[in-house]
């Protein structure tokens, strides 16, 4: 028994999800309200005793075992959801290796400076003379002692070795000094004199609110920069952090919307005056990394950036940084010939608060709140903002200005999940560069270019795995058992990682989703593939690059996974594509089965409760689903050596 499994046999999901959800029991399981979305009339949400597992049926669409649920509440990676209910359970997690221990010992010492240096300041700022002109800039903004307390601003003396003298004195080294950013270091390599002098101190805190760095704001109109961050550390990375999250993410959940704005005193500001939904990026533009930060918690992104044109140019840029790195979502869409065809949309809602003219947030908040909220609320959809900020500079009576901007455009109209929205804009389109809009629609349909299929044949990649006989067989564990699916398939690609690609264009050439996420239930084998979607897409997908992808807590499982496909002669590139498709093919038949059985379950009480509206809602999702196995059953056999030949004989 590994260390999930010994957790999840301590805690009882059905007890665990009690503590946050209001659960009633209906026969054998137990129902609630959604904790994930705004859910009042029919509970969607169902707790199964018997498999350890929930599942929602309403907005969410989503499900999975203890680890899933925490991982989705609390918005945090596998690893802080095995920490979390390894307290719960009374788990003590393994040991690490000593060079780990080791690592760990330095992180936490760089956290204790860190805390110690933002106390520093803090009182500094609160108590010294020599704070009064920061205490006197604060004034100004109007932010309160309790504001300046909750955020523990400071200030950084106008001096070239306080800080340094301050915890030399205390015991610590300069050398930890210079690794958290406080000081600089010397040409030579030697420590040398304090990083932040005569600064306004801003502490920049993690998920955690573990203070990891600072933002120092000049208060003398000759300072270069303005602001001047720590830079990057152990601790510290701008591109993967988001200024004010700690803080507000419980109150982005509550409102299921995220406001993204530039600055740090945006970010107090706005806490000040009551939209505490509200975070800062750490840079002109928005990375990948934060917008994942925060799609564990939302969907919903409003972005109310500066209006002047360095502004619009950050929030561009910043939506394009979005399309490309927050998830899609696979939707069935009914054909003409009444088949399903899936298609890729943007499974976020962006929109654009459009700022008055030279005035930044900070300004429109301290004008009050219910201005703020205003411009939230009519925050512009994404599509109009593009459609402005791509044309602005075109000559759309050009072929060439005409050509650019369907090419910016309809890869973003694409992305629309609504069919109507989507040809709502196609008609603005062709009003716009005067182009037929049966041209623009036939563009449209045409879809992205898809990533062409590797001709090579998959090779094996090379695991840490003891090197075995010549086996031209496949894992010792059955694709065709329940027991062991999730892990043959995540052995499968984990061997041949340019399976993974061929296989789901064999999929989609079939109008099927390729392999999701949601397609494993648990949640350590869901935050491997994620893992591993990326592992693969890279040109060189070498097994040191996915160690260091992987969380450490999940490396053991890794190995495990890794060892079931020891050193073999080359398998055919059709006979792994096609056993991958196969085993793909099982995972999505096993949820449709789990789907229609507990929908089923859904009817039979809608059915005693008289409710006839969630009758019909659920037999049409039955029937939705069991066309979906109809269709997959059918492609399951046509890959099979008897579906062929029969396929053979009917041509």
């Amino acid at each position: 028994m590994n260390i999930s499994d010994e957790i999840k046999s301590r805690v009882d999901i059905v007890d665990f999800i009690s503590d946050t959800v209001n659960l009633r029991k209906a026969g054998k399981n137990y129902t609630g309200f959604c904790p994930f979305h705004q859910n009042t009339k029919t509970p969607s949400f169902i707790v199964f005793p018997d498999t350890q597992t929930w599942r929602c049926f309403g907005a969410c669409a989503d499900g999975g075992d203890i680890f899933s649920f925490v991982m989705k509440r609390e918005g945090c990676d596998f690893k802080e959801a095995l920490q979390l209910l390894a307290r719960r359970a009374g788990v003590t997690l393994q040991e690490a290796e000593p060079q780990a221990t080791q690592k760990d010992q330095q992180h936490q010492k760089l956290l204790e400076l860190q805390s110690a240096a933002a106390a520093y300041f803090h009182h500094l700022l609160m108590a010294s003379p020599a704070g009064a002109q920061a205490r006197d800039y604060l004034a100004k903004r109007e932010l309160t002692a309790e504001t300046i307390i909750a955020f523990q601003l400071g200030y950084a003396l106008d001096e070239w070795e306080a800080l340094k003298s301050h915890f030399v004195e205390r015991g610590y080294s300069p050398e930890l000094l210079v690794a958290a950013g406080l000081i600089v270091e010397r040409d030579d390599g030697s420590p040398g004199y304090d990083r932040f002098r005569n600064r306004l101190m801003i502490p920049i805190r993690d998920t955690q609110g573990r203070v990891i760095g600072f933002g120092a704001r000049a208060l003398q109109a000759e300072q270069v920069p303005k602001y001047l961050n720590s830079p990057q550390t152990a601790l510290f990375d701008k591109s993967a952090t988001l200024y004010g999250l700690d803080m507000a993410r419980r109150h982005i959940r509550a409102a299921d919307q995220v406001v993204i704005v530039e600055g740090y005193m945006d970010v107090i500001q706005a806490h000040q005056r009551g939209a505490k939904n509200v975070v800062a990026q750490m840079g002109t533009a928005l990375t990948e990394q934060q917008l994942r930060l925060l799609k564990r918690t939302t969907g919903h992104f409003v972005l109310a950036l500066d209006a002047d044109t360095a502004g619009q140019a950050a929030t561009l840029r910043g939506l394009n940084v979005a399309r490309e790195a927050l998830e899609r979502e696979q939707v069935p869409v009914i054909t003409a010939r009444g088949l399903i065809r899936y298609e890729n949309r943007l499974n976020a809602d962006i929109r654009i608060a459009i700022l008055p003219e030279a005035k930044d947030p900070d300004d429109i908040l301290r004008e009050g709140l219910a201005g703020w909220q205003k411009i939230i609320e009519n925050a512009a959809p994404v599509i109009d903002f593009y459609f402005q900020a791509v044309t602005a500079n075109l000559d759309l009576n050009s072929a060439k200005g005409k050509s650019i901007a369907v090419q910016e455009l309809i890869p973003v109209l694409r992305d629309i999940g609504n069919s109507v929205e989507q040809e709502h804009y196609i008609q603005k389109l062709a009003r716009l560069i005067h182009v037929d809009e049966r041209t623009l629609m036939a563009e449209l349909k045409r879809g992205p270019k898809p990533r062409p299929a590797s001709r090579q044949q998959p090779q094996p990649a090379r695991p840490d795995a003891p090197p075995a006989k010549k086996d031209l067989g496949l894992p010792k564990i059955s694709p065709n058992t329940d027991v062991g699916l999730e892990e043959y398939c995540l052995s499968l690609i984990l061997a041949y990682p340019s399976a993974l690609a061929v296989a789901n264009d064999l999929l989609e050439q079939q109008s099927i989703s390729g392999l999701l996420v949601n397609d494993f239930k648990g949640g350590e084998n869901r935050a491997i593939f994620k893992s591993l979607q990326l592992w693969t897409a890279s040109e060189t997908p070498e097994i040191e690059l996915l160690k260091e992808m992987v969380d450490d807590v999940l490396r053991s499982r890794l190995a495990a996974l890794a060892a079931l496909w020891p050193h073999r002669s080359s398998i055919p590139t059709e006979k792994i594509s096609r056993d991958l498709c196969k085993t793909i093919l099982k995972l999505k038949l096993r949820h449709i089965i789990e789907q229609i059985k507990e929908l089923d379950f859904l009817q039979r009480e809608a059915i005693e409760n008289q409710d006839l509206k969630a009758v019909r809602q659920y037999m049409e999702l039955v029937e939705m689903w069991k066309q979906q196995r109809k269709l997959l059953e059918q492609m399951s056999d046509a890959l099979t050596l008897v579906g062929r030949r029969r396929a053979e004989v009917n041509m």
